[in-house]
């Protein structure tokens, strides 16, 4: 009979409307929930194959529930360093614990980037999932593999111990007078003579200046450099000696701490000559533990320090770019030096660029890339199956996922301290509630209206 099919389509529009309402409440109740996507509720009629001659039927209807992953938030400035958002397609991969006993263990993927450090030093978001990256290796490579879940894991902070660096270059910003009168020790100076050198005190050179520079645990050792101006023109004696003397042990040729000598050499407009310079640029400090004897020349720190090896590139310019040393006619002054290393120094704290990189900030400036945090993207987001916490699975609908860097392929960038707000909009949440209630009304009067048209026919029989 037609009026018992209309009281099945008015009980469906009930059904139907009473889903779409409770998806309008989850979207206006989680307006303000980092990442989260929106419900949105889609109605197909239910009709039944039939002969246009006969008695129509009411088949009511049917609601259908999806959420609207692929459309982003807004982005809003966040409060940490970990607060983070993609900007353009993608999700951070996510899982629920920090470590991973077998491949098969359930991953996630998620919008909501509001991390922060636990107790263990792990980055979680509000719901409590663990971020994973792909960890830097000694060499500073990363092993990227754009469908292997298993290289990744999950990202912590306290691992981060405090590191000192070693000084591998050092840049020498120098003037020396042109003029500068030529001393009568030049005559009777031998480098390699305690008694006619300027390590050992026994020629004053023209000009001297200390540099500092930092061993392997983050010591600071003192390099005296001393110039004395050569009798031959646009010529300097130059030595690099360590000061104290017993920092190093030297092998035939060095005494007094040297650990440098030679000439260095200026053409005739004032600026440096490498062709002719003979001093040396780099610098080969062997370890403090070195047993073998020494060649002429070689640098061992020595065994009390405990220290161990380390090249550094002494850089005094070249002719084709500014800086370095330069022979003018002005007073000899030391303009800077540049001397990279550092002290030993605690996590200060993190930072994370757009390309995703984690690195560690340290107090004495070192500054470490530990992590790339990938972006995990699919052929059909929004076939993605709705998890607990904002975070998502992997369904046949939304295709295998493909990890990238930020950036690269299809994945959008990472924007640190900055949060993705939730898709909803307030606006039309409430015009569908109106409209959803109105349907739900208009729904219930097909069945009162029904019940009285069954009532009347019920009574003609009387």
């Amino acid at each position: 009979m037609s009026i018992n099919s209309a009281l099945w389509a008015g009980a469906s529009g009930l059904l139907a409307n009473s889903s779409a309402l409770a998806a309008i409440s989850d979207n206006i109740a989680n307006v303000n929930t980092v990442g989260y996507k929106r419900a949105a509720t889609s109605f197909s009629p239910l009709f039944e194959s039939r002969n246009q001659s006969t008695r129509y039927a009411a088949g009511g209807v049917a609601s259908q529930n999806r959420l609207e992953i692929s459309r982003g938030g807004l982005l809003t400035p966040g409060s940490s360093a970990t607060d983070l958002a993609i900007s353009g397609d993608g999700f951070f991969v996510v899982r629920g614990t920090s470590t991973t006993s077998s491949p098969t263990d359930p991953v996630f993927f998620t919008r909501s980037g509001r991390f922060q450090s636990d107790a263990d030093g792990y980055l979680r978001n509000d719901s409590g999932l663990f971020l994973y990256g792909w960890p830097v290796q000694a060499d500073g490579s990363i092993t990227a593999n754009p469908s292997d879940i298993n290289a990744l894991e999950a990202i912590n902070l306290s691992s981060i111990g405090g590191a000192a660096e070693a000084t591998s270059n050092v840049l020498v910003n120098a003037n020396l007078q042109a003029s500068q009168t030529v001393s009568a020790d030049e005559a009777t100076y031998a480098a390699g003579v305690s008694g006619t050198n300027m390590a050992s005190g026994n020629i004053t050179p023209d000009f001297q200046r200390s540099i500092q520079i930092y061993d392997s645990q983050g010591g600071v050792r003192t390099m005296t450099l001393s110039l004395l101006k050569s009798s031959t023109a646009n010529q300097w004696h130059a030595e690099l000696h360590a000061t104290p003397a017993t920092d190093v042990t030297t092998g035939a040729g060095l005494v007094d701490g040297q650990v440098a000598v030679g000439t260095i050499a200026f053409d005739v407009n004032g600026e440096i000559d490498l062709a002719t310079t003979s001093f040396p640029t780099t610098l080969n400090f062997l370890s403090s533990n070195n047993a073998a004897a020494l060649g002429a020349t070689q640098v061992q720190w020595a065994a009390a320090t405990g220290i161990g090896a380390q090249t550094i590139s002494l850089n005094i310019g070249s002719a084709t770019q500014p800086g370095g040393m330069t022979q003018y006619d002005s007073p000899s002054a030391l303009i800077s030096t540049q001397v990279d290393g550092a002290v030993f120094g605690d996590f200060a704290g993190v930072d994370i660029d757009s390309d995703g990189n984690v690195f560690a900030k340290l107090s004495n400036g070192i500054v470490r890339r530990i992590y790339q945090v990938p972006v995990a993207t699919f052929v059909n987001p929004n076939g993605l199956a709705a998890e607990t916490g904002g975070s998502y699975s992997v369904t046949p609908d939304s295709g295998s996922f493909t990890l990238n860097g930020p950036g690269e392929g299809a994945s959008g960038s990472i924007a640190s301290a900055t949060l993705e707000n939730s898709n909803v909009d307030l606006a039309t949440e409430f015009t569908s509630l109106i409209t959803t209630q109105r349907a739900y009304s208009a729904s219930s009067k097909i069945i009162t209206t029904a019940d009285e048209m069954l009532d009347e026919a019920i009574r003609m029989k009387r």
